[in-house]
């Protein structure tokens, strides 16, 4: 069957002729040549041509014509603002802008896919992130999810930058060849070994610091470190009594150390506490009183004397501090293997005492105090005294203090819901501005979202955490980050290597 052709010309529309007479020949010319198409159509397609025009398609099958088909690079469409806030709600493809370029590579922001660094000085120096309030962290983990890995990059990164490490408590030992590794050497404390700290050295004095106030300052500390040794080993508090002893003990000793142009220790401090007439002598009261009451805190500081810790906090140090050393820790895993944390902590709050020298130096620039494992000293209320007060201090002293633990709900066990060791637990989680969390146990998943104040996306991101990746929580900003390490670093901080063959 012949088919039929017909087609349609452009009408002229003369050119005075009025808008509406050119629309009205526009539309005439359109339906024209609809019906010219029309005529050439097939029948069978022609009668689907003919349907309902409500179900006919809006645009023809070459697209939207003119200017807003988006075809030939050109784009029209409504302008359209919004805050930023809303927009990377609004676009889930618009990822966090990171913590920027500056301080230590940590690995890959996982959400960003771009690089992810971190430096909690030029942080909180910056002003940039609101509620930055302080440089201290906290790092969260189950065993085998490599927290132990981040915590010796970010040292040994931050050695590049300028700043150095002090590691006051190393229970396991594993950051001994980390430091010797980088130039710095560790102490390692124990029975039978050859170090020895005083704890009751006196650190240099600042040159903006008077006499008198640095002899006042120094007497405060050692009275601080004698009644927390003394608070460890009795699992008490101490007595009014007590606390007058120990007072004159001190004085007594440090005026006979200076004497002698030498300096005082614990073994002295503990023979005159058992000394009941030259403690009354010194008090002027001679009633026998109080030599009676400072017995206990004598037998207290036998330990360190005549003890398991005896020989290595009773005589004068050995080691000198050289505040110039990248890195320095004190290798403490000969105590505490047996279940009994007690000489740990002992040894952890000389060990501390002694390293404070260097904290309190206006002119030792920026230092990481690094905390490993402090789940242990969890349950010892001295030890949360002298953290919480470097907590406090970190601004003034120029640190940033890293505690590693397990699970956040180790800071629960500090005491019951009231303890003066449960305040101080949370306590130190409240100072710390950078939380960093790796995977926690189903059964620990509600007790950090509760003290962290976790939102239920967090809460299951960190249940499904691979190894090596963390959410970080920087002063309420939450980052993914995967950590990198460099083959170097990865045969330096293996802890599994008597795991392998």
């Amino acid at each position: 069957m012949p088919r039929t052709r017909a087609s349609a010309s452009h009408l002229f529309v003369p050119h005075k002729a009025s808008r509406t007479q050119r629309r009205a020949a526009r539309a005439g010319f359109a339906d024209a040549h609809r019906q010219a198409r029309l005529a050439g159509t097939p029948p069978k397609h022609r009668a689907q041509e003919t349907a309902d025009p409500k179900l006919r398609p809006v645009y023809p099958p070459a697209g939207r014509p003119g200017p807003a088909s988006a075809r030939g690079g050109k784009l029209s469409l409504p302008a359209h603002r919004m805050t930023t806030a809303t927009a990377s709600g609004a676009y889930p493809f618009v990822a966090e802008g990171g913590l920027g370029a500056e301080g230590v590579f940590i690995g890959r922001d996982v959400h960003a896919e771009a690089a992810f660094c971190f430096d909690p000085f030029s942080l909180y120096s910056s002003g940039r992130i609101e509620g930055f309030t302080n440089p201290n962290a906290v790092l969260a983990g189950i065993i085998g999810m490599g927290k132990s890995a981040l915590a010796k990059s970010i040292a040994t990164r931050s050695i590049a930058h300028g700043y150095r490490i002090y590691i006051p408590c190393d229970p396991k030992g594993e950051w001994t060849g980390v430091a010797q590794a980088l130039g710095g050497y560790s102490i390692a404390l124990g029975p039978g070994l050859p170090g020895r700290l005083n704890p009751l050295d006196a650190p240099a004095r600042p040159a903006s610091v008077s006499k008198n106030d640095w002899a006042t300052e120094v007497r405060k500390r050692r009275l601080l470190l004698l009644a927390g040794l003394a608070r460890t080993v009795l699992k008490r508090d101490l007595l009014p009594m007590e606390h007058t002893a120990l007072d004159l003990a001190l004085d007594l000793v440090v005026a006979e150390a200076a004497a002698r142009d030498t300096v005082p220790l614990l073994g002295e401090i503990a023979h005159a506490l058992g000394s009941p007439e030259r403690l009354d002598r010194a008090l002027g009261h001679p009633s026998g009183h109080l030599g009676t009451a400072a017995q206990d805190v004598a037998h207290a500081l036998r330990r360190l004397v005549h003890g398991d810790l005896s020989g290595m906090f009773d005589a004068p140090s050995t080691v000198a501090f050289d505040p110039t050393a990248p890195m320095l820790s004190i290798d403490l895993s000969r105590l505490g293997g047996a279940g009994d944390d007690t000489a740990l902590v002992l040894a952890m709050t000389c060990a501390s005492a002694w390293m404070e020298s260097a904290l309190a130096d206006p002119d030792g620039g920026r230092r990481w105090v690094i905390y490993d494992e402090a789940w242990r000293v969890m349950r010892h209320v001295g030890l949360l005294e002298r953290m919480q007060s470097q907590w406090k201090l970190s601004r003034g002293l120029g640190i940033a203090n890293l505690m590693v633990i397990h699970r956040l709900s180790d800071l629960l066990s500090a005491g019951d819901a009231g303890s003066r060791g449960r305040v101080l637990a949370e306590g130190l989680l409240a100072d710390c501005s950078t939380r960093i969390i790796y995977r926690q146990e189903p059964d620990q998943l509600d007790a950090a979202a509760s003290l962290l104040g976790l939102t239920g996306v967090e809460t299951q991101a960190v249940s499904a955490l691979t190894k090596g990746r963390g959410l970080w929580k920087v002063a309420g900003r939450s980052f993914i980050t995967q950590h990198i390490l460099h083959p170097a670093e990865r045969e330096l901080f293996d802890t599994d290597a008597r795991m392998s063959a």
